[in-house]
C-alpha cells in the first residue's frame, strides 16, 4: 500500500527504534493517527524535549540533563571503586539490583574491529582521562560475557594493570534457582572456571 509522505515519514521514524520492523511501525503509526492522537502529540513533545535536553555526564558519560549526573554528584558514593559498563542500560540494571555504591564509567559499546569500533570509538581514552587525579583502587570490568565484551575487558585490563589498580570481573555462571541440566555449556564452563572456595 502506498502511504502519503507524512505517514511514510512517521512509519520510517518508528522503524528506527530497536526491535521495530516495518509491520510493527505501520501498526504503531496507524494506532497513533486513528485512535490516540493525544498520545502521539505527548510522545512528540517528550521526544523533542529529550533530544534537546539530555546529554552526557562529563565524568561518567551516563545520560544526564546536567553536567554531572545524580550518581556522580552524590557525595555518599565510594570514589575508590569504579565500575566500567558498556551502556546506560547496564548502569540502570546495576543500580536497580542494588548493593553497588561506587562510581561508573559508560563505554559506548565494545571493541569490534569488524564494525569499526576501536578504543577511541567506544571511549577507552576518555576512561583513562577520567581516572586521572582520582583515588581509584579497584576497577570492575562489567562488560558483557560475549567475545567482544571479553576482548574489551582484556584490553582495558592490559592498560590498567601496570598502574597497580585492582581489576575484577563480574562473576558469570549459573543463575540463582537454575538447574544444571538446563544451563548451556558456555555458562557452565564459566561457572566452573570462576568457582569459589567454601570457608
Amino acid at each position: 500500500m502506498s502511504f502519503s509522505p507524512r505517514i511514510r515519514q512517521l512509519i520510517d521514524g518508528l522503524r528506527g527504534l530497536p526491535g521495530v520492523g516495518p509491520k510493527t511501525a505501520q501498526r504503531m503509526a496507524l494506532h497513533l493517527l486513528e485512535r490516540d492522537r493525544g498520545a502521539g502529540r505527548q510522545l512528540a513533545v517528550a521526544l523533542e524535549a529529550a533530544m534537546d535536553g539530555v546529554g552526557y555526564c562529563q565524568r561518567c558519560r551516563s545520560l544526564s540533563e546536567e553536567d554531572l549526573c545524580r550518581l556522580c554528584s552524590d557525595p555518599g558514593r565510594d570514589d575508590s571503586l569504579l565500575c566500567v559498563l558498556q551502556s546506560q542500560a547496564d548502569v540502570w540494571a546495576v543500580e536497580q539490583a542494588g548493593g553497588f555504591n561506587g562510581r561508573y564509567f559508560v563505554l559506548k559499546g565494545s571493541l569490534s574491529p569488524i564494525d569499526g569500533l576501536g578504543p577511541e570509538e567506544i571511549g577507552i581514552p576518555a576512561l583513562l582521562a577520567s581516572m586521572q587525579g582520582r583515588a581509584v583502587t579497584e576497577v570492575i570490568l562489567a562488560t558483557n560475557p560475549t567475545v567482544e565484551g571479553e576482548a574489551t575487558a582484556h584490553y582495558i585490563a592490559g592498560l590498567l594493570r601496570p598502574k597497580g589498580i585492582r581489576l575484577s570481573r563480574l562473576a558469570h555462571g549459573i543463575p540463582l534457582g537454575g538447574e544444571l541440566e538446563f544451563v548451556d555449556g558456555g555458562t557452565l564452563a564459566h561457572a566452573l572456571a570462576g568457582r569459589t572456595v567454601l570457608d
